[in-house]
């Protein structure tokens, strides 16, 4: 294993050191915890707070900022945080009108956030949820009942954050959530596994010769492994699998996220992009949003998803491109 790190069980902790020192003209980091936070909250306005494990940079911390997230819970390696921890970003976030959560559908994010969001009830904050389940590739897998949530998560921080921003209620936020979260899909593309520093080895090895489709961002296991293809072919099993998990029609709006995961050039990003952007040509959709880089990741992993999003309200495309201040927008 080669890493720039100290010791394996410190990583979280000093990654999150580097993060304000780095960045702490406009994050700050509760103490002794792993959630960051904006440095001024605005009072009257909505709280939003997402999280989960760690390994996933620039997810969640870096998505904190003005027109995005109020707060982020930094778990260990992918591992959920604490409710003890959510719920001190909860009380943290909290300025009177309420506090919504966005949690990514893994048990244990699904388990710690509600119970966090019981012992804020009982503090009388009022707080609400969306969980997002925007992968496709499988229906259940490890850490999972039902489908994965992975980088359409992003996007929810997105477009709720400018909704948030110019003062949405926390019913409003509540019923974009669930109007938004259906239309957003996303399938992958593993070339390697991840290898969690404490671990020391990756969690799945495939062939130098060998890809699998479906993998998930703390690689648990996808539908299919063959033979490494060019770009084209990568983006013609993901087009053609999200096209049935659509079901669209030529002149219908979307927008696209590239999401790299962790170890692919930004080279190979932009020729997978603009692959995708000849089948969905061909297929007749007019992209009106498109974003490129690496947004949720999995540590060291090598590989890429595509995530769309029906534009279905005009509103959506205008929060999408809302000015936001964060560190990885």
């Amino acid at each position: 294993m080669k890493k720039i790190i100290n010791q394996p069980e410190a990583v979280v902790e000093e990654m999150l050191q580097g993060l304000v020192y780095a960045h702490g003209d406009s994050i700050k980091r509760l103490p002794e915890s792993g959630v960051i936070t904006k440095k001024n909250k605005v009072n009257g306005q909505v709280g939003l707070v997402s999280g989960g494990g760690s390994g996933h940079e620039p997810a969640h911390a870096g998505f904190v900022g003005q027109g995005m997230l109020s707060a982020a819970v930094c778990g260990p390696v992918f591992t959920s945080p604490t409710p003890d921890q959510i719920l001190a970003a909860i009380q943290e976030v909290d300025s009177g009108a309420g506090v919504f959560l966005i949690i990514k559908n893994y048990s244990g994010d699904v388990m710690n956030f509600d119970m966090a969001k019981e012992l804020a009830e009982m503090e009388d904050i009022k707080v609400d949820f969306i969980v997002v389940d925007d992968d496709i590739a499988v229906e259940d897998s490890t850490y999972t009942a039902g489908k994965r949530g992975v980088a359409g998560t992003v996007l929810v921080h997105k477009i709720l954050g400018a909704a948030a921003d110019q003062g949405a209620t926390l019913t409003e936020i509540k019923e974009l959530a669930e109007k938004i979260v259906p239309a957003i899909k996303t399938l992958g593309v593993a070339l390697s596994g991840a290898t969690a520093p404490e671990v020391g080895k990756p969690g799945f090895v495939l062939a130098d010769n060998e890809i699998e489709f479906g993998v998930g961002i703390h690689g648990e296991p996808g539908y299919r492994k063959e033979k490494i293809a060019p770009s084209k072919e990568l983006a013609q099993e993901i087009v053609s699998k999200l096209k049935l998990a659509f079901d669209w029609k030529s002149g219908e709006r979307y927008g696209l996220l590239v999401n790299g995961l962790g170890s692919t050039p930004l080279m190979e990003q932009y020729i997978f992009t603009n692959d995708v952007g000849l089948l969905l040509e061909e297929e007749g959709l007019v992209v009106e949003f498109k974003k490129v880089g690496d947004y949720m990741t999995a540590i060291d992993m090598a590989g890429l998803s595509l995530t769309l999003i029906k534009l279905e309200e005009n509103e959506w495309l205008d929060h999408l491109n809302y000015e936001t201040k964060t560190i990885a927008w």
